[in-house]
């Protein structure tokens, strides 16, 4: 057993090109994950083909947005997965490129890792309404996902679940990432319908270690004025395998850091 670690990783990449001249393909050479969800690829098939299918030997599977330089995920893998299901089933998300998901069945079990990108509310009311029209959608996708197969969502939430997950919660209370009713929806996915928080299961107490994500305004990295809105999303008998975890630091390659678990899971 001692070999079979699954190596997972999740980074906002804030567009790929520009994630790949700061060096990314680099490091994943090094940090070897088995694989690797990213989000906000701002990238159409044309700006992959050629260039970013594989990175650092790893083949990606890829949901674009309709927009261009837009949104859009992927997960690239060491392992060929049995099915790859792009979009969760939304006319109004799926066109957005905010879902893939990599299927990796045998006879014994069924299992996903998901690449998912959640709306972001900050640039206003609009996009704020939408980011509740896609938690209100995705809740009843989980769910359904979650009687059916064991899984692995990585992706940037855009929720900072409780207050040990931002630096300065008291004057975010009615800031998008923050509200209360995004608190509620986290508190009611992982307490209610049981699905885990698996750094948080892993490093319950931490709270300037587990930001993922700085502004670009001020100071905001360099003094660690930070957020948690990357997550790793398990099913219970998934996150029980969770050994290690994670939050990369050491370089920066967009305005998130790479958070990476171990499990225990045969591939």
């Amino acid at each position: 057993m001692g070999n079979s670690l699954f190596k997972l990783t999740s980074l906002n990449l804030n567009g790929i090109r520009s994630a790949a001249n700061k060096g990314v393909e680099q490091w994943l050479a090094q940090a070897k994950p088995d694989c690797i969800c990213v989000q906000e690829v701002k990238a159409q098939a044309p700006d992959v083909q050629g260039r970013f299918e594989e990175l650092a030997g790893l083949k990606g599977h890829f949901h674009f947005a309709q927009k261009k330089g837009y949104s859009g995920v992927a997960a690239y893998s060491r392992h060929e997965p049995t099915d790859v299901i792009t979009g969760f089933g939304s006319e109004e998300f799926d066109a957005e490129g905010r879902y893939v998901e990599l299927r990796f069945d045998t006879p014994q079990r069924k299992f996903s890792v998901i690449s998912a990108y959640f709306p972001s509310g900050s640039s206003g009311e609009e996009r704020q309404q939408a980011k509740f029209r896609f938690l209100a959608e995705f809740e009843p996708h989980l769910l359904r996902l979650k009687g059916e197969r064991e899984f692995v969502l990585c992706g940037d939430v855009n929720i900072a679940h409780k207050e040990q997950d931002l630096k300065n919660w008291r004057s975010n209370q009615k800031n998008s990432g923050f509200l209360p009713e995004e608190r509620a929806w986290m508190t009611k996915l992982l307490e209610q319908h049981r699905v885990v928080d698996v750094y948080r299961h892993l490093q319950p107490h931490t709270t300037g270690e587990s930001y993922t994500w700085w502004s670009n305004r001020g100071q905001a990295y360099a003094n660690n004025v930070g957020w948690r809105l990357d997550y790793h999303l398990a099913t219970p008998n998934v996150a029980v395998t969770a050994r290690r975890e994670e939050i990369y630091r050491a370089e920066k390659f967009s305005d998130h850091a790479p958070v990476t678990v171990e499990y225990e899971l045969k591939m």
